[in-house]
């Protein structure tokens, strides 16, 4: 990959997903514009759903980085810097055709309106993307992949809470129906938000299982070369310390709390 269209996409995620580019910056140098070539890939396919009103559309969109995907692991790429650094990434050896159309797949439920039906189907969808997308990072350092789950669960769940006004906003439920159930909560009345405290022990109960997973990956191995892919994870604990105050959480936090875990080299 030449040095101009790195450039242009480590400032692309950057922008975009600066979790996962300052994480990035831990990796060593000549790696990571395989890791900005796969997270700008990542959100590319993960904006869809916000960017269309039809779950056709949405599957018409899929189905195009579905086949720049492909096109970019034949060695002939579309003219877009995303394809351009995926034939870089694929020509790498370190992550596979089948990984990304994975993560795509799965990201069909964005735009649909379907709903989980409980945990289990939620960590399902969050294991085959954000996990997936770890497992991929972790291939690119030569690290072991099998120590991204609970990071990724941890990382998704959190995430997914800190994007709940978002999603309610376009009136997509994520959090699983047999949690709204056990509350006495239908899933209109929590998209409709409020001061409902129904609505908090939904959230309280999603942050504890995120923090539950978040301890899982802490305990696990040592991460080791592993280690820049699991890392947006160590901002778990941070965003879960602000739910309750809906408030943001500033770069220089972020910063810190990453450069806090990479020094310890884990979580």
């Amino acid at each position: 990959m030449d040095a101009e269209l790195a450039s242009r996409l480590a400032r692309s995620v950057r922008a975009a997903d600066p979790d996962r580019y300052f994480s990035a910056l831990f990796a060593p140098a000549p790696l990571r514009p395989q890791l900005f070539a796969l997270y700008a890939f990542n959100h590319e396919v993960a904006r869809i759903a916000e960017t269309v009103r039809e779950p056709m559309l949405g599957a018409i969109r899929l189905e195009w980085w579905r086949e720049t995907a492909e096109q970019a692991a034949q060695g002939m790429p579309r003219n877009h810097d995303v394809a351009r650094g995926l034939q870089a990434l694929f020509d790498s050896g370190k992550v596979g055709l089948a990984a990304l159309e994975g993560i795509i797949a799965a990201r069909a439920f964005d735009a649909s309106a379907a709903h989980f039906a409980d945990f289990a189907a939620l960590e399902s969808y969050l294991d085959a993307t954000g996990g997936a997308l770890m497992r991929a990072a972790c291939a690119i350092l030569g690290g072991d992949p099998e120590v991204a789950k609970p990071a990724a669960l941890a990382y998704g769940l959190a995430g997914l809470l800190r994007s709940l006004p978002f999603h309610n906003n376009r009136h997509k439920l994520y959090l699983p129906l047999d949690l709204l159930a056990a509350l006495h909560l239908t899933p209109d009345a929590f998209l409709e938000g409020g001061d409902d405290p129904r609505i908090a022990a939904a959230i309280r109960q999603t942050a504890l299982r995120a923090r539950e997973h978040f301890l899982a990956a802490r305990r696990g191995p040592r991460p080791r070369a592993a280690l820049a892919a699991i890392l947006p994870a160590a901002l778990v604990p941070v965003y879960l310390s602000r739910l309750s105050r809906m408030r943001g959480v500033s770069i220089h936090r972020r910063q810190m709390a990453l450069l806090s875990a990479a020094m310890k080299k884990r979580l």
